[in-house]
């Protein structure tokens, strides 16, 4: 039974996998046998010697995901490194905070540009590859905010909303050639991004007296929805989102 769950000799490539919830899945993946491509802003080569020491190959790879233009050129470097890609995790994504009525465009525009539109044309170049193979599997990483509207995040939620959305309309359209499209939509993690909310004890509390798990969310509990997605034990799961919440969105 465990075979469905095996990636030995795929290539996967993580977006945002030099820290975090990104990390914790790129050597998940790896542990399962994948080979390993990071993208991030400054790259992390050793953070690619670290998941090596799996046994499959790794590769950093320096990249802004707000150069939309060269997301293509990213893609096709990675295919020239490894072969192919058959598993596109898009975890990478920003955050900014403000109230609504002060929210800079600047950082609306940004914020759109890493969270959603990178993540779309990530899609698009990854699945051309993949349409052409009839094979590969697509993770997107939603959000909590996917399904609620927080406070002074509005270009957060939106571009989180829009990546639902759109994962559900690549998924109606490349099924049928044999690729996955879901999401994973994490809940409280205690990550970098939430370090405001953990330090905060009124809010942290408040925080935790919802989530029925009694606890923040950690990069590991992303690690097993990650390889469930990329292998082939989720060949007939399509446009889904896969909630690690702890129970959050249940209470």
């Amino acid at each position: 039974m465990l075979d469905i769950f095996d990636l030995t000799g795929k290539v996967a490539l993580v977006t945002g996998g030099n820290r975090g919830l990104g990390r914790s899945m790129a050597e998940g993946l790896a542990k399962a046998g994948a080979h390993i491509a990071i993208v991030s802003h400054h790259g992390a080569p050793e953070v690619a010697d670290a998941i090596r020491r799996y046994g499959v190959e790794a590769e950093s790879f320096a990249f802004d995901l707000a150069e939309l233009e060269q997301i293509p050129h990213l893609v096709d470097r990675v295919i020239q490194r490894f072969g192919r890609i058959d598993i596109l995790i898009n975890n990478a994504g920003m955050q900014r905070r403000h109230k609504s009525e002060e929210f800079p465009k600047s950082d609306w525009d940004r914020v759109i540009a890493v969270n959603m539109t990178a993540v779309f044309l990530l899609c698009q170049a990854v699945g051309k590859h993949m349409l052409e193979r009839h094979s590969g599997k697509i993770i997107n990483i939603a959000s909590l905010l996917s399904f609620q509207g927080g406070i002074t995040v509005p270009a957060y939620a939106a571009s989180k909303g829009a990546v639902v959305q759109f994962t559900k309309t690549l998924s109606n359209e490349w099924a049928k050639e044999g690729i996955n499209v879901n999401c994973i939509a994490p809940g409280y993690m205690d990550t970098e991004m939430n370090e405001a909310l953990i330090a905060d004890p009124v809010r942290s509390r408040q925080i935790l007296e919802r989530i029925p798990a009694g606890r923040w969310g950690k990069g590991e509990d992303m690690a097993g929805a990650a390889v469930y997605l990329a292998s082939k034990a989720s060949d007939y799961v399509n446009g889904s989102v896969l909630v690690v919440d702890g129970g959050w969105l249940g209470r």
